[in-house]
């Protein structure tokens, strides 16, 4: 009797001293193998397939290959049927697999075979019966399904449990995509790099597809693509808003998970990256084969004409290819033991991300990989910077997280990296992977308990203002070390995952049927309120209300010190239907909905929402580059930030600690710290907000000498329309009513 791991799946013949078919099955019809071109010895570095002129002024590509402990390595190339040539790299330097072929010139479509032990006990997962995509692949032509054949072990062997240790020797060619050679040749002579400063930056976090698909205005042909986001109409909106920087969801190549695809779903939020330096090819509109990576340039270009900064969402932290039971796609096939944590039982993997596998970091060669590929989007595609999806997984060392570990110190003196905005989502699923607040100078955060404070405090969920104090202000608990500023908080509502801002005052529960998983995924832990009805209603009292709450979740967002981080549409009240983990609803759920800006009230919010960047951008104490020191800077006892009662009173220690639903923040333009690009010291106008989430209009009495004399209302949510004259002028010290709900700011004048 045979053990598992001697068993195999049937395959072709294998042509002698190759280990390859002898012919290659294409739709039905047999093709014979080409001979294999010439191949000279070429170069170990840049990794990956670059075209270049080679010796003699031949032109031609070098391909490189770090595979460790693999024991051959062959490039395949691919003509327009889908025939294959083999090319076998002779060369090792450095353990990496090299040789220049002439005459491949770009748009050549390739993959590798990387031949080794098969060994799952030990991690060894060489299978040459699988083609692999090169992690340094610029371009990806073709989509990931997930047939038997792309398994290196044999997917629907009988006793499951030991299923990842029967290799499959079935080509898997045929049913994967091909990396393109590109040709890299734009300086970006002609791009002007916005290099808006972190204090001064609104973040707008979108899908390219998402944001682009139903956009009236961006012609039909382009909606869904890097060109529909680069076209006038899009960059209008933008513009229009005031934001200075998106932020795109995953844009590298990913794939499909198999368990969406047997539902009939797609991953539509791109975090199941399998190609760390193309861009994803879907959401291309000129071509696959190389022309992905010119659009998404002008699309780069674009943007930055009109002062927009483009930062990149991305998955360093695992890849598409899963667990043991994943497919085989490229890295476990190349080398899995290089490129993956696995556990002390080599077969499994360890897992921090919740996804299946976790890239080992710690390893040279792939933090090689991550750092080369930061690079490239950074000098040769323009970006400006990065959010990094689960970060904690990559600043651990062995197995804990580690802010002096090699991905974080690598990063800290890289000369390109550096310079560029680094954004953290500062947790894994790991044990210790929460993280908020302990990421090093140089990083900024994604802040989850601004978010939760401001959700709490407007459904009036908080035991005290405590919380809500520090997250207003800059949360200086969390950043005030090592000489981190208020701008290291990206401050957020909402974000890609969980409720829309219009579906968070609309709903109480999650209703994720449609991603069908019996609506077990998804959090629940909202902290959302319908407002008194779950879901859509005809009733205009509710609706009404709903609306105002949007207005105070946004203006208390772009009100707060910090970064502040919109989501595309929710200044058009977008709704999910209360689906709060839309990531494989690539349709109308998923969707910017445009025509809501038709409907007046809606209308209305993304006016005010420009009117409060607007206002933001125009205000240096709205987006202060230190902390607030609250302490007074002159004889009159004003300081640089108080906090009142309604009373109308400073807050002493009790009333921090007491229940309550109103909070007054006076904000001193007279005291900032810094000077401008002049050398003069920055002033400005000073301001009174007034949040109040109590049912009931509540009375104000307005601060007296020294804080002000008159006060000018700017703003004010319980208003459905905020355009107008400007607003009513009260004196100092006496007594306002704040409606039910609502924020008010005032000038001082």
């Amino acid at each position: 009797m045979t053990s598992a791991a001697e068993q195999r799946a049937p395959a072709e013949e294998p042509t002698a001293g190759t280990g390859q078919p002898a012919a290659v099955v294409n739709g039905g019809v047999r093709h014979a193998v080409p001979p294999a071109p010439m191949v000279w010895p070429g170069a170990p570095t840049p990794l990956g397939a670059r075209f270049r002129v080679g010796p003699d002024g031949v032109a031609g590509t070098n391909f490189a290959l770090w595979a460790g402990g693999a024991e051959a390595v062959r490039a395949c190339l691919f003509d327009e049927h889908g025939r294959e040539t083999q090319v076998r790299l002779t060369e090792l330097t450095h353990e990496i697999w090299h040789g220049f072929v002439p005459g491949v010139m770009p748009g050549q479509r390739y993959g590798y075979r990387v031949d080794g032990r098969w060994d799952p006990w030990t991690g060894a997962r060489w299978n040459p019966a699988k083609l692999l995509l090169d992690p340094y692949a610029r371009a990806v032509d073709g989509e990931f399904g997930l047939p038997p054949e792309v398994y290196g072990h044999v997917r629907d062997w009988p006793q499951q449990h030991v299923a990842d240790t029967v290799r499959d020797d079935r080509d898997s060619a045929p049913y994967v995509p091909k990396g393109v050679v590109v040709d890299d040749d734009d300086d970006w002579e002609d791009d002007r790099r916005p290099k808006t400063p972190w204090a001064d930056s609104v973040l707008y976090e979108l899908h390219v597809r998402g944001f682009t698909k139903l956009h009236p205005g961006i012609p039909e042909e382009l909606r869904g693509t890097y060109a529909g986001l680069a076209h006038p109409a899009a960059v209008e909106h933008l513009v229009k808003l005031g934001v200075t920087a998106v932020e795109l969801l995953p844009v590298h190549q990913f794939a499909h998970e198999d368990h969406l695809l047997r539902r009939g779903l797609r991953n539509y939020w791109g975090y199941n990256s399998i190609g760390y330096f193309a861009p994803h090819a879907g959401y291309a509109a000129s071509g696959t084969t190389g022309q992905q990576v010119g659009e998404f340039k002008r699309m780069v270009r674009a943007l930055h004409a009109a002062g927009i900064e483009v930062i990149l969402d991305v998955v360093y932290n695992h890849t598409a290819e899963a667990g043991e039971l994943g497919p085989t796609l490229s890295l476990k096939g190349i080398d899995n033991r290089g490129y993956y944590r696995l556990q002390d039982d080599a077969r499994r993997y360890a897992d921090y991300t919740g996804c299946g596998n976790t890239l080992h970091v710690v390893q040279p060669q792939v933090l090689r990989l991550i750092t080369d590929s930061l690079r490239y989007w950074v000098t040769e595609m323009g970006v400006d910077g990065f959010r990094f999806d689960l970060a904690a997984a990559l600043a651990r060392s062995m197995h804990d997280v580690d802010m002096l570990s090699p991905f974080l110190a690598v990063i800290a003196q890289d000369p390109v990296l550096r310079r560029v905005k680094l954004i953290a989502e500062p947790w894994d699923i790991g044990s210790g992977g929460y993280q908020v607040g302990a990421f090093p100078p140089l990083w900024t955060e994604w802040n989850d308990r601004y978010r939760n404070a401001v959700r709490d405090f407007w459904r009036h969920a908080l035991p005290d203002v405590r919380e809500m104090g520090y997250r207003l202000s800059g949360s200086s608990d969390l950043y005030a070390w090592g000489g981190r500023r208020p701008y290291a908080s990206v401050n957020f509502v909402t974000a890609h995952d969980g409720f829309t801002l219009r579906d968070l005052v609309s709903y109480e529960r999650k209703h994720n049927e449609a991603n069908g998983e019996d609506n077990r995924d998804g959090t629940d832990d909202n902290r959302s309120w319908n407002c008194g009805a779950e879901g859509e209603t005809q009733d205009e009292g509710v609706r009404a209300l709903r609306r105002r709450q949007v207005r105070n979740l946004l203006t208390t967002l772009l009100l707060s010190t910090g970064v502040p981080m919109l989501v595309a549409g929710d200044e058009l009240g977008r709704t999910q239907g209360g689906n709060n983990n839309a990531y494989c609803q690539d349709n109308e759920i998923g969707w910017l909905d445009w025509s809501l800006l038709e409907e007046p009230g809606w209308r209305a919010l993304a006016d005010l929402t420009s009117r409060l960047i607007a206002l933001r951008h125009r205000h240096p104490v709205l987006h202060r580059r230190a902390f607030f020191s609250g302490r007074a800077h002159s004889a009159d006892g004003l300081r640089d930030l108080a906090w009142f009662t309604p009373r109308g009173t400073e807050m002493t220690e009790a009333d921090w600690y007491a229940p309550a639903a109103t909070l007054g923040m006076y904000l001193s333009g007279r005291d900032i710290p810094g000077r401008d690009e002049r050398g003069a010291p920055v002033v400005d106008d000073s301001f009174l907000a007034v949040l109040h989430a109590g049912e009931a209009p509540t009375a104000f009495v307005l601060p007296g000498t020294p804080w002000a004399e008159r006060y000018e209302v700017l703003v004010d949510t319980a208003r459905e329309d905020q355009a107008g004259p400007p607003g009513t002028v009260h004196p100092a010290g006496s007594e306002i009513t704040v409606p039910g709900r609502c924020v008010l700011l005032l000038k001082v004048v």
